[in-house]
């Protein structure tokens, strides 16, 4: 007797991208931290992150000085040592770390492992070891997401020469977001979204935005930031969102931050 057992589908979450700032990883809170757990029974999430500062601070501790080249930091194989020390180890193992204490089951990843993110040298001859991210393998990634990992990128590259190199994390960002099908690309910031008159907008648009800084409602050093999420849009990713780093991610279940979206969409 054969005994035929109703099964039920479940959706899939949808998935969404981090980018974490190397200014930002010594503000982070706990409230941030613990807002995992939760942000994870909505999403499926992969996080990249930065680490300039802390790399600026180990060079200095060691003495290396730094080359520049239209103010981007030229990558010699001295400094990649020192860059993949900081971003693939003490960096990375602080943020899977926080994570793990969180109840999360993080998991450190390094771009150039697994063929993740294949580059190009972005201009060899002036930058070193520095790449553009030429495609994108995202089957490491999806195979953590489906045993329940999250994962946690520093940002290299490998090129066809099988050379390391440094690429900047919110290019790397941006995509990985792309090629992963990505809902949303988070920015975690040192602001809680894009601010008018004290409040932080719910939803804008890139040509909102460009009215906001002729009219000097963002400005300084949120400028950059703003251009970062804008140019992240796409076809396929919808939607950028500037968030905290000072606060937890969710909102009751709603994300918080500021929607950034290509048009305008009244419910975000």
């Amino acid at each position: 007797m054969t005994t035929s057992k109703s099964m039920q589908v479940t959706e899939p979450k949808p998935l969404i991208v981090i980018k974490l700032g190397g200014s930002m990883l010594d503000r982070l809170t706990e409230d941030f931290y613990g807002s995992f757990q939760k942000l994870q029974e909505h999403y499926q999430i992969i996080i990249v992150h930065g680490g300039g500062p802390a790399i600026t601070k180990l060079l200095g501790q060691l003495n290396i000085e730094g080359e520049f080249y239209d103010g981007l930091r030229k990558t010699t194989p001295e400094t990649l040592e020192v860059v993949e020390m900081v971003l693939g180890g003490s960096v990375n193992g602080r943020i899977t770390g926080h994570l793990m204490e969180k109840g999360v089951s993080a998991v450190g990843v390094k771009g150039s492992e697994a063929a993740l993110l294949q580059a190009d040298y972005l201009d060899k001859e002036n930058l070193g070891l520095v790449g553009e991210v030429r495609d994108v393998n995202p089957l490491l990634l999806h195979k953590l997401l489906e045993e329940g990992y999250l994962p946690v990128v520093a940002p290299f590259g490998r090129t066809d020469d099988h050379q390391t190199v440094n690429i900047n994390a919110d290019v790397a960002a941006g995509a990985i977001a792309t090629a992963v099908g990505a809902e949303k690309l988070l920015y975690v910031t040192d602001v809680p979204g894009i601010l008018v008159e004290g409040k932080v907008l719910a939803y804008t648009t890139p040509e909102e935005i460009d009215g906001m800084i002729d009219q000097g409602i963002i400005y300084g050093g949120m400028i950059p930031k703003v251009h970062s999420a804008t140019e992240a849009l796409s076809d396929h990713l919808e939607e950028v969102r500037i968030v905290s780093g000072d606060q937890a991610l969710m909102e009751g279940d709603a994300l918080s931050g500021t929607s950034i979206r290509a048009k305008r969409k009244e419910t975000v």
